[in-house]
């Protein structure tokens, strides 16, 4: 299909192949739909631009999406850091009760046994693991999404949010407990329902 890619150069029709995936990938990381449409439009006009540097080493798709990733970064550089800048530590509530005084657990782990490849190609998880992120602040939901599912570094997060490398490990932090508990509740807490 590569090559097929390659000889279709017209972004026009890349919109039509790739514009919902690409869509839900800049949805997903600025929960924004007028910005993701922009992202996406920007991404296709620059891909058109610069079509010639395309080696055809991957698909068309990919390299859209590596050019998507880039843009999703310039989106955050541009943005001041007051404009949807929740106050995260609004999002801190009940991370405490998580832990005694000798930082064990209070409320233990539900089961969470099985096998993490498989339960993680279960479309279903990730529905729900999506849900869960979209119902965090932006600013949190994105940096996780950076950094546990497009394997970001954190210097690459430091700057496109300008913050400190030991805040973006309290966000990550925050965002994990935050994903921990949708997930008890909404996937291993139904899991037995499921099955």
């Amino acid at each position: 299909m590569v090559a097929a890619d390659i000889q279709d150069h017209d972004a026009v029709k890349w919109l039509g192949l790739y514009g919902d995936a690409l869509y839900r990938f800049a949805i997903i990381r600025v929960q924004d739909s007028f910005a993701a449409e922009d992202l996406v439009q920007e991404t296709l006009l620059a891909a058109d631009r610069s079509y010639e540097n395309f080696s055809g080493k991957s698909t068309v798709r990919t390299w859209l999406t590596g050019i998507l990733k880039h843009k999703i970064v310039d989106y955050y550089r541009r943005m001041k850091p007051e404009q949807g800048d929740e106050n995260i530590e609004d999002f801190a509530y009940g991370m405490d009760d998580l832990f005694d005084k000798k930082e064990r657990w209070k409320v233990k782990p539900g089961d969470w046994s099985g096998d993490p490849k498989n339960l993680f190609e279960r479309k279903e998880l990730m529905t729900i693991i999506y849900g869960c992120l979209a119902e965090m602040p932006g600013k949190m939901s994105t940096v996780y999404t950076m950094r546990e599912l497009e394997g970001a570094e954190t210097s690459e997060i430091c700057e496109a949010f300008q913050i400190g490398e030991n805040n973006c490990w309290v966000i990550l932090y925050r965002a994990r407990m935050l994903l921990r508990r949708c997930l008890e509740v909404n996937w291993f807490g139904g899991k037995k329902e499921r099955s």
